[in-house]
């Protein structure tokens, strides 16, 4: 009899010891657990060690890490009748509070099917009214609207909408050989703008050292001029000073000294001032000639 006692508490024991084992539960600093007791929500788990009660108790564990949900390519018809295929990435996390937790469980069915659904649609309406050429120039502006629809319209999901990017807008191959031509004969103009305005540019500089040159030349002369019109200046004033009334005689002194030169004789008529000046300056001496009051000039 003791012994069955014995046995049956071994027995107690070991399915005590088992229950305790499989209501083990740990959870990760990345995770939060909503505990659900006979299927009705019974308590919020945070990270580390819980224990539930085996077959009673369910413990559903929620990640509230930064998640990444690509939504799939789909074609969209933009406002200039254009088909454009479209794919977009949606970053989003559950906030880690026992409410918002709740919420991403409770209040929607499945958040990535949700959100990519939510995202193409969304997509098709933005897109849906924009040129391709806008489109693939506004990408921030489509994002930024696309974040701020999604924010909207998932604020009872329990989950923050950290960013959505437009990961690509392909035209159809027809449509994108001809942008590409266009933007090539765009580079191309603007390469010969560039190329025609350095050729003016630098036939400005010739012209302006040209006109530089000129100028310089021109002052060359102009101050050239000026100095020797200071000199003839200079010499009238001399002439005036010294040789007033005295012109006829400075023109035979002239015509002397030529003469005189070539050791010719030089009769000049007697009883002249002109004499006295000849002999002064030529070192040369009066002789009388009787004949008709002539003076021969010979040297001194």
């Amino acid at each position: 009899m003791q012994g069955s006692i014995i046995f049956w508490l071994e027995i107690s024991g070991a399915i005590l010891f088992a229950i305790f084992i499989f209501g083990i539960r740990i959870i990760r600093p990345t995770r939060r657990g909503l505990i659900e007791r006979l299927g009705k929500y019974h308590h919020f788990a945070n990270p580390g060690f819980h224990w539930i009660a085996p077959f009673i108790d369910r413990l559903y564990q929620v990640n509230i890490t930064e998640l990444l949900v690509n939504a799939s390519p789909q074609e969209i018809i933009t406002n200039d009748n254009l088909n454009a295929m479209v794919d977009a990435q949606i970053y989003y996390k559950v906030k880690s509070d026992e409410e918002n937790v709740k919420n991403s469980q409770y209040n929607v069915n499945d958040v990535n099917y949700q959100i990519v659904n939510l995202s193409r649609s969304t997509l098709r309406n933005i897109i849906g009214t924009l040129s391709l050429k806008s489109a693939n120039s506004e990408r921030g502006k489509i994002n930024d609207e696309l974040h701020k629809i999604l924010i909207k319209e998932t604020t009872h999901w329990g989950i923050d909408i950290v960013r959505a990017e437009l990961k690509e807008i392909d035209p159809p191959k027809d449509v994108q050989d001809t942008m590409n031509k266009i933007v090539k004969a765009e580079n191309e103009k603007i390469a010969a703008i560039d190329f025609a305005t350095a050729a003016e540019t630098t036939a400005d500089g010739v012209k302006r050292s040209a006109i530089k040159q000129a100028e310089g030349v021109r002052q060359a002369r102009i101050l050239h001029a000026e100095g020797e019109a200071e000199a003839i200046r200079l010499v009238n004033e001399a002439a005036d000073k010294y040789f007033i009334g005295n012109s006829q005689l400075l023109k035979r002194l002239e015509t002397m000294q030529a003469a005189l030169e070539n050791n010719s004789k030089i009769i000049v008529p007697a009883n002249q001032q002109l004499v006295n000046i000849i002999g002064d300056m030529a070192g040369m001496l009066p002789q009388k000639n009787n004949s008709g009051g002539i003076m021969e000039m010979t040297t001194k």
